[in-house]
């Protein structure tokens, strides 16, 4: 920075490395980038590539950060002075009604030059050997995590200051255990249906398959859909924030339903913005997520009944970078392909792998609940 328009000045330039290479790659325009310039709206739901140069590049936890560092001179020949040029990788949470109060949880710093004097442009070679990127990049409602490289030139007057946005991506391998989600819900004497998902945990890129089973119909309905919500928490105690969204609407049927018929689900969530579900993140926020089945009939009354579900990002990219063990468990990451579309009251196995009861029997289907219990209350919408 000149005083007055006298005096050197300076600009700085931070480029990534090549996977793979170690410290001055030079342009870094190959590797994996977020899909959306900037951080995208919660962490944003693809994997790396596809962006535009502008785009964050999207890393893993445990992978290499290099690069190198451009100084250029604003006017070449004359002599800079600075007190140290350093570069700094850092993991931040940043609640937006806490704006003044900025928490690090990750904070390296990398001194590339010592204190003296410039007379012509440099470049620096930089590297952070497999950090820690414990948490998924997410921007949301009430909070923003984010991790970036800065660099700073230290000057008497003021310092000359530049940063990168990174995205980084958190990998999962597959749950061992991964339960389907069976319930059976109603209103007294008027609508009792049994809802079944396949699964209770979904990569990003899955599918949920499913069906809603019609016991018995004495209110007349006319349209019913699934809803996908993410439900954002911050704070602790008595200064706790929630804020919900709805990520996506998906009918699954338009007209009066009958007794003993079957409505098969199936949702694709490769289109959707979603995150992996976040829980208790630094001890700051959690992100949620839940399908919402909700019911109108023909007076415009809506019934809903919620059920919570976990997503996880399925490891589709392996760093040349990357820890040893982080590069073997990203090995384990495929899923087994999902089940097929239940069958619509015929005795096939539906996605549970339970034989589905014709028609003519629906009392013989609510065994996924355990002896004695009660259908679960349909539960009303307070707003309408």
């Amino acid at each position: 920075m000149s005083f007055f328009g006298l005096g050197q000045s300076a600009t700085l330039e931070l480029r990534l490395s090549e996977p793979g290479s170690s410290g001055g790659g030079g342009g870094g325009g190959s590797r994996g980038r977020a899909g959306s310039a900037g951080l995208p709206a919660a962490g944003g739901g693809g994997g790396g590539g596809g962006g535009g140069p502008g785009s964050p590049a999207v890393f893993v936890d445990g992978e290499t950060v290099a690069g190198r560092l451009l100084v250029s001179l604003k006017n070449p020949g004359k002599r800079l002075e600075h007190g140290g040029i350093k570069v700094e990788f850092v993991g931040q949470i940043e609640l937006y009604y806490d704006r003044g109060n900025h928490h690090e949880f990750v904070s390296l710093v990398k001194d590339v030059a010592r204190p003296g004097e410039l007379t012509q442009s440099q470049s620096f070679d930089f590297e952070f050997t497999h950090v820690e990127k414990p948490y998924e990049s997410y921007s949301g409602q009430n909070v923003k995590l984010r991790y970036f490289l800065r660099a700073t030139m230290s000057r008497r007057l003021s310092d000359v200051v530049k940063e990168m946005e990174l995205l980084v991506h958190t990998l999962s391998t597959y749950p061992e255990l991964n339960n389907p989600i069976k319930m059976e819900v109603g209103i007294e004497d008027c609508l009792h249906i049994e809802f079944e998902y396949n699964k209770s945990k979904y990569h990003l890129k899955d599918v949920i398959v499913g069906k809603i089973y019609f016991l018995l119909v004495r209110i007349k309905i006319k349209h019913m859909e699934i809803d996908i919500c993410r439900r954002e928490t911050t704070g602790s105690g008595p200064n706790v924030f929630h804020e919900n969204d709805t990520i996506a609407k998906y009918e699954i049927m338009d007209g009066a339903p009958v007794r003993g018929e079957s409505i098969p689900i199936r949702l694709f969530l490769a289109g959707y913005d979603l995150t992996p579900t976040m829980r208790d993140v630094n001890k700051k926020f959690s992100v949620r997520y839940f399908l919402n089945l909700v019911l109108i009939d023909e007076e415009e009354r809506r019934y809903f009944k919620q059920q919570e579900i976990t997503l996880w990002r399925k490891g589709d990219i392996v760093r040349r970078s990357m820890s040893h063990h982080a590069a073997i468990a990203s090995q384990r990451y495929e899923s087994p392909p999902p089940a097929p579309p239940p069958a619509a009251s015929t005795g096939e196995p539906g996605p549970g792998g339970d034989s589905e009861p014709p028609p003519h029997a629906p009392a013989a289907f609510a065994r996924g609940r355990a002896d004695g219990d009660a259908p679960r209350d349909l539960l009303r919408d307070e707003e309408d």
